[in-house]
C-alpha cells in the first residue's frame, strides 16, 4: 500500500515556546493546535506547511522515548510520516518485505488516528511513522 502524502515532519524540541518563535514566528507557520499527550509524554505543536505539516515536540519528563531521544542526540528531526489509507494492510507489505516495525500492533490517539513506527535499520536510518487518519479515505 503506497502513502498518500507526507502528513509531517517530526522535530524535538527542548522548549516549545521558544522553537514557536521560530516556526510560527519568523517564518511565517500558522499554527494548527497544540496537544498535550500524556501517552507518549511529549507536548506537541502543530504548524501548517503548504499540504504537510511540521511537528513539534516536546518531552513532558526524563523517562520517554522523545525525552531519552532529546538526552542522547539534542534537538532536531526525529522522524517522518507518511499518511496511509489502511494501516493494517501497510505494516502487513512491510511485514512481507521483512521490514522491522516498532509497533507490531496499531496504537491509536485520542482523535482516532492509527499510527505505527518503521525501525530506522530497515529505511537507511530514517524513523518513519505510518498514520492512518480517522476517518479518511483514500
Amino acid at each position: 500500500m503506497a502513502p498518500l502524502k507526507i502528513d509531517h515532519l517530526a522535530v524535538v524540541v527542548d522548549n516549545l515556546d521558544a522553537a514557536l518563535n521560530f516556526w510560527q514566528g519568523a517564518l511565517g507557520l500558522p499554527l494548527g493546535g497544540k496537544e498535550h499527550n500524556e501517552h507518549e509524554a511529549v507536548d506537541i505543536a502543530f504548524l501548517d506547511a503548504g499540504g504537510a505539516r511540521v511537528e513539534l515536540l516536546q518531552p513532558i519528563g526524563d523517562e520517554s522515548g522523545i525525552a531519552k531521544y532529546l538526552a542522547k542526540r539534542g534537538p532536531g528531526m526525529h522522524h517522518i510520516c507518511f499518511a496511509v489509507a489502511d494501516l493494517d494492510a501497510a505494516m502487513a507489505q512491510m511485514t512481507a518485505a521483512q521490514v522491522e516495525l516498532i509497533n507490531t500492533t496499531p496504537r491509536t490517539r485520542e482523535d482516532g488516528t492509527r499510527y505505527a513506527f518503521v525501525h530506522p535499520k530497515s529505511t537507511g536510518g530514517v524513523l518513519v511513522e505510518l498514520y492512518e487518519m480517522a476517518g479518511e479515505q483514500a
